[in-house]
């Protein structure tokens, strides 16, 4: 198994506990700005952002950095200098519940199946474009004139946006935005006659505050940074809410600068009522007044007294959320796990000795807390050798490694490059009843050319 595919294992073992955690402390954290909508919407937006980068993160950046560095030097076709390194150990019976072995042919066909998985996601959203673009050249251009005219200027007044155009198609059945350098409103064909002159009022300021927030190509962005993650469900949840809330965000924005609240709530169930005679395509990529099937919801947000967040009240909602979100990275990040052919570990290095410490729970095995890089040599690098070194050690009552030989070379000079890589570890001692005592461990360092 390469490095490739040890990272998205790696991303995908993570992902697979750590985004129903994010989800979880979002919701919680949503509940406790229920009556404040934008701050909703901005929690939702950073567990989304959370739930796909904290898988690949761990409580050593260098580490990240490192192999984000080297996976990106491969897709150059450069070759690297360096090996990858990662602990393997003989499990002694103590503690071989904490590892799971698993064959690397196994692994390597889970890891193939999910890059399947993700380019079968990424090529779904790109004939999502194709077909929003091609929906987009079918559209009749519409020139605002009369009451139109009229309401098309208070909304652009209003949201200050110049450049917006309007059109109309028959392969939609509610009014959508659509583009980012130019932003184009496309309504029904027919909703101009059909409408009341209110509720288009509301329909074209919902769609302005769309325009005005940056909603289609942020829509975008979220969508194709979740591609690593597309497959799991509670990421369609999150996704779920971050619309939700992003809809009445857009709700209170319109209703602001149209006919205000009450009226622009009535506006929106005689909408829901006169367009929605179908269900919208979920083929398109674009920003929609019904994409959210949250009518009561969004009706009871915009019919109920509104509680102003100011000062300490705001402030503390702020600090709770922020720490809530810092104490839940820090909890997964220190769980964060790497995967190897043989293994899966945590990053942190909890390893087990060779031979077994006695004492049920009260012997801890020794944690790799910092390692090193073994360097390539020249000839190694020319002949692209690339294998495992496996080393004895010690780690004594210090931490310190000693005893260091080589069990199973490579040749090429590696051997060397790989005792002196791990002469430079560090450990936090085993101890048995409290106490730090030494044990023997099996070190395998790995090279890899990328």
């Amino acid at each position: 198994m390469n490095a490739l595919e040890s990272w998205l294992l790696s991303y995908l073992v993570n992902s697979l506990w750590q985004v129903p955690l994010l989800f979880l402390a979002a919701w919680i954290a949503a509940r406790l700005a229920r009556r404040h909508v934008a701050l909703q919407h901005r929690i939702w937006v950073g567990a989304l952002l959370l739930e796909v980068l904290l898988p690949a993160c761990s409580l050593n950046p260098g580490a990240t950095l490192h192999s984000l560095w080297q996976l990106a030097l491969r897709g150059l076709g450069a070759p690297s200098a360096f090996g990858s390194t990662h602990v393997t150990v003989t499990t002694g019976a103590a503690y071989a519940h904490t590892m799971l072995h698993l064959p690397a042919t196994l692994l390597t066909g889970i890891a193939i199946a999910y890059a399947a998985c993700t380019i079968y996601f990424a090529a779904r959203l790109i004939w999502r474009l194709s077909r929003t673009n091609t929906l987009r050249r079918a559209a009749q251009p519409i020139v605002p004139t009369g009451p139109l005219q009229t309401i098309w200027k208070q909304c652009s007044q209003a949201f200050e946006l110049r450049n917006a155009q309007l059109a109309s198609s028959s392969g939609i059945f509610s009014p959508i935005t659509i583009g980012i350098r130019r932003k184009t409103i496309l309504l029904p064909n027919g909703t101009l006659a059909n409408l009341k002159i209110e509720d288009l009022t509301a329909a074209i300021a919902h769609e302005f505050a769309h325009m005005r927030r940056q909603d289609f190509a942020k829509n975008l962005l979220y969508r194709t940074l979740s591609l690593p993650i597309a497959w799991h469900p509670l990421l369609w949840l999150t996704q779920t809410r971050l619309t939700e809330t992003r809809e009445m965000v857009c709700d209170a924005l319109a209703a602001e600068a149209a006919c205000g609240r009450e009226s622009y709530a009535r506006s929106l169930l005689r909408l829901a009522s006169a367009l929605t005679r179908a269900t919208p395509t979920p083929s398109l990529h674009a920003i929609g007044i019904f994409d959210a099937c949250i009518f009561e919801r969004r009706i009871m947000n915009l019919t109920e007294k509104q509680i102003e967040w100011k000062g300490a009240r705001r402030l503390t909602a702020m600090a709770a959320c922020a720490l809530m979100a810092v104490g839940t990275c820090a909890f997964a990040m220190s769980l964060h796990m790497d995967v190897s052919a043989s293994m899966l570990q945590t990053a942190g290095g909890k390893v087990a000795q060779q031979t077994p410490l006695h004492g049920g729970d009260s012997a801890l095995p020794p944690v790799l807390i910092r390692s090193a890089d073994p360097v390539y040599t020249e000839a190694a690098r020319k002949a692209k050798l690339s294998g495992n070194v496996e080393i004895s050690l010690r780690v004594d009552k210090k931490g310190n490694p000693s005893h260091i030989r080589v069990v199973r070379g490579m040749g090429m000079g590696l051997d060397q490059k790989a005792v002196e890589a791990v002469r430079q570890y560090k450990f936090k001692p085993a101890t048995q009843n409290g106490k730090p005592v030494a044990v023997d461990l099996f070190v395998d360092v790995n090279f890899q050319i990328f």
